[in-house]
C-alpha cells in the first residue's frame, strides 16, 4: 500500500510539473475553439435585377444563466422578464420563473428566443441584462442563413440549392448548387467559442476574430415576365390534360440566353410543383420533333431534295417486318409535305431509302451537329443523349427507319431546342446559357459571353428549306390550329409512346408525351420555345398539337403583348438637310426684317406667323395651308402691335 500511494504521488507530481502544460493545452483545446462563422451567401438576380434567391439570417437567442453575478441577476432577471412578456406575449411572471428555474439547474445554454428575425435579434439583445453582452450579462447568439426565394416556386428547380445529404456529400442542383462553392458560398469568419457540455458551445467575446467574408452576387438570364407567362401557360395545360408532368424553355435566338425555364411535376395530391429540372436532365425518345434533322440530314447530304416525291401508302408501311403506320394515309407526297404532316412513313422510307447501305453516314451526319454529346451546361445532371449507331447493342435493321421519326434514340429538351435555335439563327448554334455575370455590388467579378458550339450546321439552301417547312407546318401542316394571321410561327410537333407493349391495360391506358419545338416570329426569330408535356391523359388528348402546341402559341403572343419591349437609338442628333435649310433661311429673313415688312407670300402659314408674331405684329390668318396675300405689302416699315391680315390657301 506504501509503494502504491508513493506511485500516485509521483505519477501526481510528473502531470503536474512535467506534463502539465501539454494536459492544460489539451483541455483548453478541447473547451475553447474557434469556430466557423458562415458567411453571407451571395443573392441570385434575374437579367432586370428582380431577387430570385437570397440568404435570409434567422437567430437563436439564449443565456447562460449562471454567468451574471448574483447581485445582478437578482436586479435585472425581473426587468428582463417584463421585456420578454411584451416581445413574447406570454406573462412576464412565466419568463421570471422560467429564468430562475435555469439558474438553479446551472443551465448554461437557456432558450429565449427562437428563427427570430434581424430587427428582432437587435431589439432583444437590448433587453436588460442581456444588453451587458456574453461576458456580464450571459448572452448567447448563434445565427443561421436560409435560402429563400422570394418569387415563389417559380424556376426555383432552375435556380437551385447547395445542400449536405445525410453522408456529408454536397449536392447542387441548379445554378445556385452549381456556383454555389466558386462564387456564392463566401469565406467564413472565426469566433472564439467555450464548451459548456452537452456538445453545447456559447461564444467568449462578443466580437469575431475573423470576419466572414460575404459570397458574390449571381445574374441570371432569366427574365420574371417571360417566366411568368412559361410558368402559368405551362401549369394550366397540365392541370387541364392531368399530365404527370413537363416543362417549357424559352431561349433568345442570337444570345442563347435562357429567358424562362419551367419544370412542373405532379404530387400525390394532384398539386404541381418544380420538383424535378426536367427540360436540363431528363433524356427520352423526342418523336416526330427529331424528323427535321431527319430530313435536314438527308437534303444536307443532297441524296433527295424537298420535291422528292414519296409513296407513303395508304397510313400502313412494313420495314425489316414491323409495321410503321400514320394517323392517315397520304399517298404520294414529296418530301417537304412528309414534314409538314409528319408523316412517320415518308421520313422512315427517306432514311432507310438512302442511308441503309451506309447508315454511319447518316450516324456521322447526327454527330456532325453534336447530337450525340452534352450541352455542357452550367447546371449540374445534364441528361447524355444516346445515339444508335452500328456495333451497339441497341443498333438493329430497324434501328435507322426508327431513328427517322424520333424513336431509338434519347435526347433532352434542351438539346433539341438547342437544335431548333440554330436554325433560327441562320445556322449558329450557341450553348444555352444561364448566367449573364458575377458581382460584388456594382463591381463586375466575371462576365458570361455567348459561347458557339457550331458556326454553321448546314448550307444556306438547307436552311432555307427548312424554315419554310417548319412555317407551313403551322400554316397547313400538323400545327395548323395554332395558325394566325396576326403572328407568325414556326415549328415542330411531336407526340412519343412512352410503353412498348400490347397489354391489354396500355390500350386501356396509353402513355405519351406530347412536344411542339419552334420559334417566333417565323420571318424574323426573337425566341425559340420548345414544350414538353409527359403523360396527358388520352381521354382529353395526347397528340403534340393539342397538348403542347396551344402552350407554346400562348407563350408566344403573350411575350409579344405583354412583355414590354425596348428600341434602343443610338443617338438623338438626327440631321435633316430639308429642315436645316428651312431654318437657316427663315432666321435669315428674320435677321434682315427688324422693322420693315418681309415678303411672307409662299411660306407656310405657321412659319409667317412664327416670324411676324417676333417682329411683334399682330397676325390675323384667313385660311390654312400656304400664304398667298399679306396685308402690308413688301418693303413697308411697320410699328409694334400694328395688325397684318394673311390670306392663305
Amino acid at each position: 500500500m506504501f509503494v502504491f500511494a508513493l506511485a500516485v504521488m509521483f505519477k501526481l507530481c510528473t502531470i503536474q510539473f512535467i506534463q502539465g502544460d501539454a494536459y492544460r493545452a489539451l483541455a483548453e483545446e478541447r473547451t475553447i475553439q474557434d469556430m466557423d462563422i458562415p458567411a453571407n451567401r451571395g443573392n441570385v438576380y434575374s437579367a432586370d435585377g428582380s431577387l430570385l434567391a437570397t440568404s435570409i439570417p434567422k437567430y437563436d437567442i439564449r443565456i447562460d444563466a449562471i454567468q451574471p453575478k448574483q447581485e445582478l441577476f437578482n436586479t435585472l432577471v425581473k426587468p428582463l422578464a417584463d421585456s420578454l412578456s411584451k416581445f413574447s406575449g406570454k406573462s412576464s411572471s412565466y419568463h421570471l420563473k422560467r429564468i430562475k428555474k435555469a439558474r438553479l439547474d446551472k443551465n448554461r445554454y437557456f432558450l429565449l428566443a427562437r428563427d427570430i428575425s434581424y430587427s428582432q435579434y437587435i431589439r432583444i439583445r437590448n433587453f436588460p441584462m442581456l444588453n451587458l453582452g456574453a461576458i456580464r450579462g450571459g448572452l448567447i447568439v448563434t445565427q443561421e442563413e436560409k435560402r429563400d426565394h422570394p418569387m415563389g416556386g417559380i424556376a426555383e428547380r432552375t435556380i437551385g440549392y447547395e445542400k449536405i445529404d445525410d453522408d456529408g456529400n454536397v449536392t447542387r442542383p441548379g445554378i445556385d448548387g452549381y456556383f454555389g462553392k466558386k462564387y456564392l458560398r463566401g469565406e467564413n469568419g472565426k469566433r472564439l467559442m467555450q464548451k459548456i457540455g452537452n456538445g453545447k458551445w456559447k461564444p467568449i467575446v462578443d466580437y469575431d476574430q475573423i470576419e466572414p467574408k460575404d459570397g458574390y452576387d449571381i445574374y441570371t438570364t432569366i427574365d420574371v415576365n417571360i417566366q411568368d407567362i412559361a410558368h402559368y401557360s405551362l401549369l394550366g395545360q397540365l392541370e387541364k390534360y392531368e399530365a404527370d408532368h413537363g416543362c417549357a424553355v424559352v431561349m433568345d435566338v442570337e444570345t442563347g440566353e435562357i429567358k424562362a425555364i419551367s419544370n412542373l411535376g405532379r404530387n400525390k395530391n394532384g398539386k404541381y410543383y418544380e420538383r424535378l429540372n426536367y427540360a436540363v436532365g431528363e433524356s427520352h425518345e423526342p418523336g416526330s420533333t427529331f424528323k427535321v434533322m431527319a430530313l435536314m440530314a438527308a437534303l444536307e447530304d443532297k441524296v433527295i431534295d424537298t420535291s422528292t416525291v414519296i409513296d407513303t401508302k395508304m397510313g400502313s408501311k412494313r420495314f425489316y417486318g414491323r409495321s410503321v403506320t400514320d394517323s392517315r394515309g397520304y399517298g404520294k407526297i414529296s418530301a417537304a409535305r412528309a414534314l409538314e404532316v409528319s408523316s412517320n412513313i415518308g421520313l422512315a422510307t427517306i432514311i432507310d431509302d438512302n442511308y441503309s447501305d451506309q447508315p454511319r453516314k447518316f450516324i456521322n451526319r447526327l454527330k456532325s451537329w453534336k447530337l450525340n454529346d452534352t450541352l455542357g451546361l452550367s447546371i449540374i445532371g445534364e441528361g447524355i443523349p444516346d445515339i444508335p449507331e452500328p456495333g451497339k447493342s441497341n443498333w438493329s435493321r430497324n434501328a435507322l427507319p426508327s431513328m427517322a421519326y424520333g424513336y431509338n434514340l434519347e435526347m433532352t429538351p434542351l438539346q433539341t431546342l438547342t437544335f431548333y435555335n440554330a436554325i433560327a439563327n441562320n445556322g449558329e448554334m450557341i450553348r444555352p446559357r444561364f448566367i449573364k455575370a458575377v458581382k460584388e455590388f456594382d463591381r463586375e467579378i466575371e462576365v458570361f459571353d455567348k459561347e458557339v458550339i457550331i458556326q454553321k450546321i448546314c448550307s444556306d439552301q438547307t436552311l432555307s428549306e427548312i424554315r419554310e417547312i417548319l412555317k407551313n407546318v403551322v400554316v397547313r401542316g400538323t400545327g395548323s390550329r395554332m395558325y394566325s394571321e396576326n403572328f407568325s410561327m414556326a415549328g415542330k410537333t411531336g407526340t412519343a409512346r412512352t410503353d412498348y407493349s400490347n397489354s391489354e391495360e396500355w390500350r386501356k391506358d396509353r402513355k405519351y408525351v406530347s412536344s411542339f419545338a419552334g420559334y417566333f416570329p417565323a420571318d424574323n426569330p426573337k425566341y425559340s420555345c420548345i414544350v414538353v408535356i409527359h403523360k396527358p391523359s388520352t381521354k382529353v388528348g395526347f397528340y403534340g398539337a393539342d397538348v403542347s402546341g396551344p402552350v407554346f402559341k400562348r407563350i408566344a403572343q403573350k411575350i409579344y403583348t405583354e412583355t414590354p419591349l425596348v428600341d434602343e437609338i443610338e443617338t438623338l442628333e438626327v440631321v435633316d438637310v430639308i429642315t436645316n435649310e428651312d431654318y437657316e433661311s427663315f432666321y435669315k429673313t428674320a435677321q434682315i426684317h427688324k422693322t420693315i415688312m418681309p415678303n411672307v407670300i409662299g411660306l407656310p402659314a405657321m412659319d409667317a406667323l412664327a416670324l411676324l408674331e417676333n417682329m411683334g405684329l399682330k397676325v390675323k390668318m384667313q385660311g390654312v395651308g400656304t400664304v398667298k396675300s399679306q396685308s402690308i405689302n413688301k418693303g413697308i416699315k411697320v410699328k409694334r402691335n400694328q395688325i397684318i391680315v394673311l390670306g392663305t390657301s
